[in-house]
């Protein structure tokens, strides 16, 4: 598929996403060189990395094109199967590898990756795959809501034993969206609604480092060297960056200042060297890329390339939102790396392929 090919929403998609993943490389440079250097004694340790990613993403990205988003359709039950293995193996002892008390990765041999991050993509083809079947029984419970939500549920508590409150949160929000557009009826959601708050109402106010992340959240001032440090340096570094900001490569709170300044803070950096116009040039281009997809959505001319980039958008906009909530204080301390822009290697790949199938719904 040539650029010439390409209609409008499609070269806009693409030229908003490569602005995007621009914006990634500078900053994760920018953020990481100082860390990098401390612990690797090589400034572009993680922008190496970063790049090795891209590479492999734009890869993948050009077989995706070229195969077309209906042959997901085929394998969405592998992609389903393929999802849920990843998922069981992060919880094995010597193959699930643990950070920060969770374990969230996958490490065999040389290769390591996120099982949640892609199977958060599997999940949508087949809920896409799965919805477009039942179309004739959707508003049926047994038949239309049941069977996809089965499905979402074992993957959210695979997650949540991991533990990721944030990723589960953020899946299952994907997920509702997408059966709810296809034509399921919202009668059918209030008893799953009615039996999911309390488990999540125990998940976060009955589990200490949650609490305690909710406590600084409400007043991280209390307790500045502990649970409410990170999220004041943020603050700090978003304060300090005024209009115009301090300029690239300025930052001072990421002199380990601002913990994970590279991953899930890296838009209070971008507050810090570019200022505010900075930070809503980046929330711009997401406002911009989220109406795109939406648009892709609605052209779709089948139904599952429609549920399919109703996925794709809902999931990379909701999880901007999050990370951008985050780093500004407006919602607890918690959720996934800033799509395109964030170091993630395994998010970043199947951001990438998003796109990539986003523009073959497009031009289909």
């Amino acid at each position: 598929m040539k650029l010439e090919d390409l209609n409008r929403d499609s070269q806009n998609l693409l030229i908003v996403s490569a602005i995007l993943l621009c914006i990634g490389i500078i900053m994760i440079y920018s953020a990481s060189s100082c860390y990098a250097y401390e612990q690797y004694n090589d400034s572009a340790y993680y922008l190496k990395r970063h790049l090795m990613h891209f590479t492999f993403g734009l890869l993948l990205a050009g077989f995706f094109l070229k195969k077309g988003y209906k042959d997901l359709k085929k394998y969405a039950k592998v992609f389903l199967a393929v999802s849920i293995v990843g998922l069981v193996l992060a919880l094995l002892p010597g193959i699930g590898r643990e950070a920060g008390g969770a374990k969230r990765w996958v490490k065999l041999g040389f290769i390591g990756f996120q099982p949640s991050e892609f199977a958060g993509f599997f999940l949508i083809v087949y809920i896409a795959d799965i919805l477009d079947r039942k179309q004739t029984v959707i508003r049926s419970f047994l038949q239309g809501f049941m069977p996809p939500l089965m499905i979402l549920g074992l993957s959210v508590l695979l997650i949540l034993l991991q533990p990721d409150l944030g990723s589960s949160v953020c899946i299952m929000a994907v997920g509702l969206i997408m059966m709810f557009v296809s034509g399921v009826k919202m009668v059918y959601f209030l008893p799953f609604l009615i039996m999911v708050i309390p488990i999540f109402y125990f998940l976060i106010f009955k589990v200490a480092y949650r609490l305690r992340r909710i406590a600084s959240y409400l007043d991280p001032w209390s307790d500045s060297q502990g649970a409410g440090f990170q999220i004041i340096q943020s603050f700090l570094a978003l304060g300090s960056g005024g209009i115009l900001g301090l300029g690239l490569g300025c930052s001072k709170q990421k002199l380990f200042y601002l913990p994970q300044a590279h991953t899930d803070f890296i838009f209070s950096i971008i507050g810090e060297e570019t200022g505010i116009i900075g930070t809503l040039s980046v929330v711009a281009l997401f406002v911009i890329f989220v109406w795109l997809g939406m648009r892709i959505s609605i052209k779709a001319k089948d139904l599952f390339g429609r549920f399919l980039s109703l996925g794709i958008t809902t999931s990379i906009g909701l999880k901007a939102i999050i990370n951008i909530a985050v780093s500004t204080g407006a919602i607890p301390t918690k959720g996934p790396p800033l799509p395109f822009i964030g170091y993630g290697g395994t998010a970043l790949i199947f951001n990438i392929i998003a796109v990539a199938v986003l523009i073959n719904i497009s031009n289909s």
